[in-house]
């Protein structure tokens, strides 16, 4: 854990293995800038994140944002149990 250079986030191995669940819901993001923005909870997707080990280059990204129904099962995805550095 945070062997590898962090990300433009500030963040370490974040990127490849699997896809992360997050907590949001997929749905349009407004076109202003954002600090932590959250999608409406009407949408039936979940947000998944930065791409896994069967991703193209274009998907393993930090930024790449896409959607999965919950309920379903995927061999490429995973979470991340953080806490915080204090």
């Amino acid at each position: 854990m945070g062997t590898k250079q962090a990300n433009e986030l500030g963040i370490h191995d974040m990127s490849g293995n699997v896809y992360e669940w997050v907590s949001d819901w997929y749905g349009s993001y407004s076109g202003m800038p954002q600090m932590n923005p959250h999608s409406p909870s009407l949408d039936s997707f979940r947000v998944i994140r930065s791409g896994s080990w069967d991703s193209d280059a274009v998907n393993a990204r930090v930024s790449y944002r896409s959607g999965m129904v919950p309920e379903a099962g995927y061999f490429i995805l995973g979470f991340r149990l953080a806490r915080d550095s204090d």
